[in-house]
């Protein structure tokens, strides 16, 4: 049985791809046909490599390795989120800083601060402090919270990440092939797939499409986990759908902390 229908995908538009004019030839395996101006992508190669992307991520899982979720775009966040979350994985779904892999021990460090902050406010600490410098600690808490808190449980670097679109994600997966760590995504026909260790060809930028897949990749997880049939888990959304030079953590922190208002 597949785990994922035909059907499903046309649904959720996987198949759209960008407008002719702004494509990669490196697609041009996983194209269909143009229509209207549109590539159509080929949505029965998608589903083969759906299938090989799923049994990768399910032997991770199944060996107790973790996953993580990488989508920063508007139309990615909330599903990369949920379905990480549903799967018991982590995710960056905001902006990504530089070094969150290469650099992981400044990334630990500001992850530790969050806890710490978090401890103060617990312990009754924040009780003794000055009102000034509670409230510089809180929105401290919260900036943290907001970039770091879909990793703050990683106790390493992941052995796999899934991400949607690499034209929006390349210093993610460029800091994650310089560790060795397979790379599976979503690929529209703007996007170069020699990128990707597991691509996988489809509409990156429609919601329903990025709901998907992000949701099939869960479901690999949760299968590899618990060793049951995850497709039965699928959120009813999901059915109804059918190099860049890298910036030193903390300084990374920093300049999204002054742009914010």
């Amino acid at each position: 049985m597949s785990v994922i229908s035909m059907k499903q995908l046309l649904e959720a538009g996987v198949h759209f791809g960008h407008q002719t004019r702004r494509w990669n030839p490196k697609m041009a395996p996983y194209i269909f046909t143009e229509r209207n101006g549109i590539y159509i992508i080929d949505l029965q190669k998608t589903v083969k490599m759906i299938e090989e992307a799923y049994n990768v991520v399910r032997d991770i899982a199944q060996e107790g390795g973790t996953v993580l979720f990488v989508g920063t775009k508007k139309q990615a966040q909330e599903s990369i989120e949920i379905e990480a979350k549903r799967a018991g994985m982590f995710y960056v779904n905001q902006r990504w800083l530089g070094g969150m892999l290469t650099n992981y021990k400044t990334i630990k460090k500001r992850i530790d601060l969050l806890y710490a902050i978090d401890k103060m406010e617990s312990d009754g600490t924040f009780d003794s402090l000055p009102k000034k410098e509670v409230l510089d600690l809180k929105h401290k808490r919260d900036r943290l919270e907001k970039f770091l808190g879909g990793i703050k449980e990683m106790k390493g670097i992941p052995d796999a990440i899934f991400v949607i679109d690499p034209k929006k994600e390349k210093i993610a997966i460029h800091e994650a092939r310089l560790l060795g760590i397979p790379v599976i995504g979503v690929v529209d026909t703007n996007c170069d797939p020699d990128e990707m260790d597991y691509p996988i060809p489809g509409n990156d930028d429609a919601i329903r499409a990025v709901k998907l897949i992000s949701a099939t990749i869960a479901n690999a997880v949760i299968e590899g986990k618990q060793g049951i049939d995850a497709q039965e888990e699928t959120p009813k959304a999901a059915e109804a759908v059918g190099s860049a030079p890298e910036a030193p953590a903390e300084e990374a922190v920093a300049e999204e902390a002054s742009t914010e208002k």
